[in-house]
């Protein structure tokens, strides 16, 4: 059956086969994907491995090739491997990582950001299809006051221009090929008002063609991934940064609070503490270390297959 260079690796843990192979690194599976390709560059049509999909990169023995149907074989394969996904991820709900998402963004100096929650469900109904990906799941607000002297913010008052940077989260559990393109676009599609927007998720499937189509879209579109580590939340990353947006789409922010009593409040928030010049509203809540860890635990979000 083709593998992935992932499978590849845990099939040779699970059988004791991986013989002289070495990687120091913590993605072994990356260095055996580059000595797949590397030997089918050199080797050509006498390499012992051939390449039997691109998305996700799937490898196979050329002498057992021609044994067996390797497009059946690959259909069988891609329908398993989307019905084990959809398996697994029926067990968890986006918002168990809210909290994850918020304490990370607070702590991170690229943001140091305080978020909340948009619930769709409390959109006004309309019809349908009208408000499909115009919501975010969390949306964040940076304040300069703690970062600024009081005189550097009273000349940008004086000047009529702020320092506050607003972003834009659409929350994925995990991204696959499968998946990839609609939640990007959805990201697309529910960011375009802020000044940065991301894709965030807490598995994504580890593929050099995954992440070089990632890269072409975050080229061309400018959402940005970040990638979750519930081992060490503070040690989450940006793998793609989001394209920094200079002026903010105010005919969707109109829209969003008409549509969505959250996004209302959020700007609300926001309009106190530029009132008062400081921050003292009650955004999603920061999670302290043990607490963070409890919450990981009880939701059991380090079993999500990855």
């Amino acid at each position: 059956m083709p593998l992935s260079p992932k499978e590849i690796w845990e099939k040779a843990n699970e059988i004791g086969t991986i013989g002289d192979f070495i990687s120091s690194g913590k993605t072994p599976w990356a260095t055996i994907g580059a000595y797949c390709y590397t030997d089918i560059q050199r080797a050509g049509r006498n390499s012992a491995i051939i390449k039997t999909s691109d998305r996700p990169a799937q490898f196979f023995l050329r002498r057992l090739a021609g044994k067996i149907d390797l497009d059946e074989l690959q259909k069988e394969r891609d329908a398993e491997r989307t019905q084990k996904e959809d398996a697994d991820l029926k067990k968890f709900h986006e918002r168990t990582l809210h909290p994850l998402l918020s304490s990370y963004a607070y702590g991170d100096p690229h943001f140091k950001a305080n978020l909340k929650t948009i619930f769709h469900e409390s959109s006004i109904k309309s019809v349908k299809g009208k408000n499909e990906w115009l919501h975010p799941d969390m949306v964040g607000v940076y304040f300069p006051y703690s970062d600024y002297k009081d005189e550097t913010l009273h000349i940008q008052n004086h000047l009529s221009v702020s320092a506050i940077k607003l972003f834009s989260f659409e929350i994925k559990i995990q991204i696959t090929f499968s998946n990839l393109r609609e939640a990007y676009f959805q990201a697309v599609s529910n960011s375009s008002w802020a000044n940065e927007g991301y894709l965030v998720t807490l598995n994504l499937e580890d593929d050099i063609s995954l992440h070089d189509e990632i890269r072409r879209l975050n080229n061309a579109f400018g959402i940005g991934l970040i990638k979750l580590n519930p081992e060490n939340i503070y040690e989450s990353e940006i793998l793609f940064p989001a394209k920094i947006r200079t002026e903010i789409d105010w005919d969707t922010v109109n829209r969003l609070v008409m549509e969505n009593p959250d996004f209302r409040t959020f700007l609300n928030l926001i309009s106190e503490d530029c009132k008062l010049g400081k921050v003292k509203s009650e955004y999603d809540p920061v999670l302290k270390l043990d607490e963070l860890t409890r919450h990981i635990e009880e939701n059991g979000i380090r079993n999500i297959k990855k």
